[in-house]
């Protein structure tokens, strides 16, 4: 008797574990609702997982339940990708990414983007080498900006985003006015801070204190807004730090990537 019952539970189990066709049919149409999406992360790995669980969440919470997107994620090597930045091998960092990008589309994905603002600086370069799209960070958030009726915005992030105009150039494109810090010494101590200390998950109240002083002067200079333009600094800088709108980059363009999902 006990074998007969052990055998019923058993097929119940068994049947309850098996997908019949109906689910496997429903998950097949779930599934062509959405595009593939990859993601080039590890730059660093800290925010790559905020780009992950942000576009997992808005997808559930699109679905109104548990549903997960199809998400492909390739982890660069940040350590890598530092050394070549401070010898300035760019074109280095652009075959890094280009191999990362093309391996994810030969895995499925049918588009990707940079879970970081930085490797936007070869951006171009990347994107001449793929027949499928990068989503841009930039393009993302300017919309973000102009939704908020903003016309001038200020601009942190790594010395190269900021010394360079890869990101806030595309932004101006699209009509805004944007501010960078202009004395080489807040340049430093920002890109320090985002290296040194962020990039490890580190939090100190006193770079805390030294960004927001940063962020003030700028607004203070006219800046109806801030762009979080590094990955990073959402980890320090949050919405009720500063009485002006924030952009987090890393949220605007994982909704970015959310809207390709579902073929928005």
């Amino acid at each position: 008797m006990k074998k007969y019952i052990y055998g019923l539970l058993f097929l119940g189990l068994t049947a309850f574990m098996i997908p019949t066709k109906k689910n496997l049919m429903q998950l097949e149409i779930q599934q062509s609702k959405m595009n593939t999406l990859g993601l080039i992360g590890g730059t660093s790995w800290h925010s790559t997982l905020d780009y992950y669980s942000t576009i997992n969440q808005f997808v559930n919470d699109y679905f109104g339940n548990n549903t997960n997107p199809p998400l492909l994620v390739y982890t660069l090597n940040q350590a890598e990708v530092h050394r070549f930045q401070r010898e300035d091998k760019w074109d280095s960092i652009a075959g890094l990414l280009t191999h990362a990008a093309l391996s994810l589309n030969k895995a499925g994905a049918q588009s990707v983007m940079f879970c970081a603002n930085t490797p936007h600086k070869v951006y171009n370069k990347v994107q001449n080498q793929l027949d499928f799209p990068i989503i841009h960070i930039a393009d993302a958030t300017a919309k973000a900006i102009h939704k908020k009726g903003l016309k001038k915005v200020c601009f942190i992030g790594t010395k190269y985003s900021m010394t360079e105009d890869f990101i806030t150039k595309r932004i101006e494109e699209n009509g805004l006015d944007v501010l960078v810090p202009e004395d080489e010494k807040v340049i430093e101590e920002l890109h320090r801070i985002i290296i040194e200390e962020l990039t490890y998950g580190e939090v100190k109240a006193e770079s805390k204190a030294y960004v927001l002083s940063v962020l003030k002067d700028m607004i203070n200079s006219g800046a109806e807004g801030v762009i979080l333009g590094c990955t990073e600094f959402p980890l320090m800088i949050f919405e009720d730090d500063l009485e002006v709108p924030i952009f987090d980059t890393t949220k605007i363009h994982s909704q970015s990537g959310v809207d390709y999902i579902l073929k928005k």
